[in-house]
């Protein structure tokens, strides 16, 4: 480009253009990147061989609540409600409870389902669930 001056004379620009210069080697520092082979790190380990222990599952008791609202305690029909307490206080007692699940019917009364809920919370058991139907 020519630039004109006040005396009219033309005066040739000796600027350098340096955008495809940092282009070249911007993409020159790419392939030089991509191409040094990473430095993998790695510690020896001696790996066992024996066989994997058994886990056995926790225990685990049921009480079911049929569409007649009879309760039932580890398919044993549970004769009242001082009796639901009293394996209760049992579960409680244990350094190491078993998981308490409650599996009501659908039809089984909302209240009684509650109140068993309650029950187990109030006389001291930690590990309660709620089964639903399959």
């Amino acid at each position: 480009m020519l630039q004109k001056s006040t005396d009219e004379e033309e005066e040739v620009i000796v600027d350098i253009n340096t955008t495809p210069l940092i282009d070249v080697m911007l993409v020159l520092l790419v392939m030089l990147i991509i191409t040094i082979p990473l430095q993998t790190q790695s510690v020896q380990l001696a790996l066992g061989r024996g066989e994997p222990t058994q886990v056995e599952p926790p225990p685990s008791l049921t009480v079911a609540i049929d569409f007649d609202n009879t309760i039932s305690f580890d398919n044993q029909t549970v004769a009242n409600e001082d009796a639901l307490q009293q394996k209760f206080k049992d579960i409680a007692a244990q350094p190491d409870q078993p998981t308490l699940f409650i599996k009501p019917n659908r039809l089984a009364s909302y209240k009684v389902v509650a109140v068993i809920l309650a029950d187990a919370q109030r006389l001291g058991v930690k590990k309660i669930g709620i089964m639903g139907q399959n």
